[in-house]
């Protein structure tokens, strides 16, 4: 047994004030989050409104400065616009990369946060008819053109929109996206889960299913206290017969009749039959969806769309934001999106967007320009100047030396001029030189007077410090 250690007075002072047992608790001060993905604080930063449709009023809560480009969300099964979108929009990357856009979230009816049960008489929308309200929503907020970005259902519906109205629709951020109309299995179940909704209100079986549908396979094995959640929320906080509904309506869709044509196919055009706009087409590697979301990407047009398979996840916006969020912010800048100017253009949202690298480049191009027209003037002043110091030591000499001292300033000239090209070349050190204006020349007349300038305008240079113009 190796010995105890021996301290001195002084160690063992200083030890006793310290907890020795590593097991001892130690109290941390000073701790605290920074932007947490609080849940609840979407809520409270989002601007809630009720506007009309042809079909009832929906739910839109609004994030953000109204005046920035406009990004429309819609929400999944099950979920609302704080369920399915609060955790990501609160993410340290999407919080500042938001600062320059205004988030719509629009809930379909009746599925908001406690929301009153739908009259029985009332007839839901269908899938189209969601889309169209989307128009209304535009409408309401006089939003010209919008950046869709749907989960599941909300994306189906967003696909629907955009291909509809095209000229509405910038660019598209889809998750989990189906385009076809259902199978015979996912009908069978759908059509249980909305029976049972109705009659016996949210049981077990339809919770499964729902945990199946956003989650996969084996959801408690990669997030328990998430899975927990989740669950939580379809038993507490969903209107079954409300949500009955919405899942009628998902079940009953048609498909989206989108094809890749290539191009130069006689008698067909590829702007008709698939989405015009640049579209984003995401999943996780575990969610039910992966094979819906290939035979999606098989229908875009491969020039502007990009399929993308998340690993290690099913639901994406809350398994794997970090590389959603990034994604999502590489997408929108390759767009245009991720910088504003401040002078509006042309752009899909009403406002041109560059790239960090095209105002780089722009600004070096400006101060390049400048730094060679300052320059540019100074080696005109420093000519001038010689040229009149000259030309009034001339004035006093003899004729006969007039042409000798002309032709020796103007060696000079040539000798200075080429001395600063070549300074002026090595300052910029990208192979860039300065010229002095080929218009200005310096001539001598049969009197031996010196003049600067164009032929149309020629300086006479004399006694007097300041030129004067004379005639040609």
């Amino acid at each position: 047994m190796p010995s105890a250690p021996t301290h001195t007075a002084e160690e063992a002072h200083l030890l006793g004030t310290m907890p020795i047992d590593p097991m001892d608790d130690i109290e941390l001060r000073s701790v605290q989050l920074q932007f947490p993905n609080a849940r609840g604080s979407i809520l409270e930063a989002c601007e809630q409104r009720r506007v009309p449709t042809d079909k009832g009023d929906i739910h839109v809560a609004i994030q953000g400065d109204t005046s920035k480009p406009a990004i429309v969300t819609y929400h999944d099964l099950g979920l609302n616009y704080a369920t399915s979108f609060a955790g990501f929009f609160n993410y340290p990357v999407m919080r500042g990369l938001l600062e320059n856009f205004c988030v719509y979230h629009v809930t379909a009816p009746g599925q908001e946060e406690g929301a009153p049960t739908l009259p029985e008489d009332y007839v839901y929308p269908t899938m189209d008819e969601l889309a169209a309200q989307l128009l209304f929503v535009l409408s309401h907020f006089g939003l010209k053109s919008i950046i869709g970005f749907g989960v599941g259902a909300g994306a189906n519906i967003l696909a629907r929109f955009a291909h509809g109205h095209p000229d509405k629709v910038g660019a598209l951020c889809l998750i989990n996206c189906v385009s076809t109309q259902p199978g015979w299995i996912e009908w069978g179940y759908q059509s249980f889960n909305a029976r049972f909704l109705r009659t016996k209100g949210m049981t077990q079986g339809v919770i499964d299913y729902l945990m199946w549908h956003h989650f996969g396979r084996n959801p408690e094995e990669r997030n328990h206290d998430l899975v927990q959640m989740y669950k939580q929320h379809f038993e507490r906080a969903v209107n079954p017969t409300n949500l009955a509904m919405l899942i009628n309506a998902y079940i009953h869709r048609n498909d989206l009749h989108l094809a890749r044509t290539p191009p130069g196919t006689p008698g067909t055009e590829t702007a008709a039959t698939t989405l015009k706009m640049p579209v984003i087409n995401i999943t996780g590697s575990l969610s039910p969806h992966v094979d819906d979301t290939v035979t999606f990407n098989g229908r875009l047009d491969p020039t502007n769309s990009s399929w993308m398979k998340i690993s290690d996840c099913a639901l994406v916006l809350e398994e794997q934001p970090a590389k959603l969020a990034e994604a999502f912010r590489l997408f929108l800048q390759g767009e245009g999106y991720a910088t504003p100017l401040s002078t509006p253009a042309s752009s899909p949202c009403g406002t041109k967007y560059h790239t960090y690298s095209s105002i780089f480049f722009a600004n070096f191009r400006e101060q390049q320009m400048q730094a060679m027209q300052e320059r540019e003037r100074q080696l005109n002043l420093r000519l001038g100047q010689r040229l009149r110091e000259t030309a009034i030591n001339c004035h006093h000499g003899e004729n006969n030396n007039a042409a000798s001292n002309d032709s020796a300033v103007a060696s000079e000239m040539e000798e200075e001029e080429d001395e600063l090209v070549d300074q002026d070349q090595e300052e910029n050190g990208n192979g860039n030189r300065a010229y002095m204006t080929t218009t200005n020349a310096t001539t001598t007349d049969t009197s031996g007077t010196l003049y600067y300038g164009t032929q149309n305008n020629k300086i006479r240079i004399t006694e007097n410090p300041l030129p004067e113009p004379v005639s040609s």
